[in-house]
């Protein structure tokens, strides 16, 4: 960063900090906002700072909302006896993208890791279970990603609320449409055949 004036430097640096942005790219997107008119920069910064203070979790489902509820816990068509589990709200979106389910969600915000030191209670694993208890609820879906982690979780939740009297599934895991089978991975595979349906 030598060379650069202090507030570019500044610019800089605060942008490399942003997940998935190294030192290059935060460059490059510093000299772009340089080069870009004066007004551009300001809605841009104008919409972080109302980001900033104009989202938060929604109480029920701990989506990002910007009314008192989220969106879809507002929307009294959905079937709120189905709740699916994500990790965060980006996953929470590319389940409603795919537009095949109509129930709500529940965004735990993370996973355990207990090497990064994140346990069951810093999870939104409490709210659930009282969301679980007498409100409906017929099935949990778990949607959690299939990493380690995100094995280790859904195991949990279904220990969690297997008294409950509520059916858990676990979304189907395998090779992606498109895929090929000589570039996908043993446990895929290994998935697919497990989750294999008759045709």
């Amino acid at each position: 960063m030598t060379g650069y004036a202090l507030p570019i430097q500044k610019l800089i640096r605060e942008l490399s900090r942003l997940p998935g942005i190294g030192e290059r790219t935060a460059t490059r997107l510093a000299t772009h906002i340089l080069r870009v008119p004066a007004e551009d920069a300001r809605r841009l910064a104008e919409s972080i700072v109302e980001v900033k203070e104009k989202i938060h979790l929604c109480p029920v489902c701990f989506n990002l909302a910007e009314g008192e509820q989220c969106d879809i816990c507002r929307d009294g068509s959905r079937d709120r006896g189905q709740i699916c589990v994500v990790e965060e709200p980006d996953s929470l979106m590319a389940v409603e993208q795919s537009g095949s389910f109509r129930g709500t969600y529940h965004v735990l915000h993370g996973v355990l890791a207990p090497l990064d030191g994140v346990g069951p209670e810093q999870l939104r694993l409490q709210e659930l279970l009282k969301r679980v208890q007498g409100n409906g609820v017929r099935e949990l879906i778990i949607a959690t990603n299939p990493s380690v982690q995100g094995e280790a979780t859904a195991l949990l939740i279904s220990r969690l609320v297997k008294d409950q009297g509520v059916s858990v599934t676990r979304i189907a895991q395998g090779v992606p449409v498109g895929g090929d089978l000589k570039y996908t991975d043993r446990m895929t595979l290994a998935r697919s055949i497990e989750f294999r349906r008759g045709m």
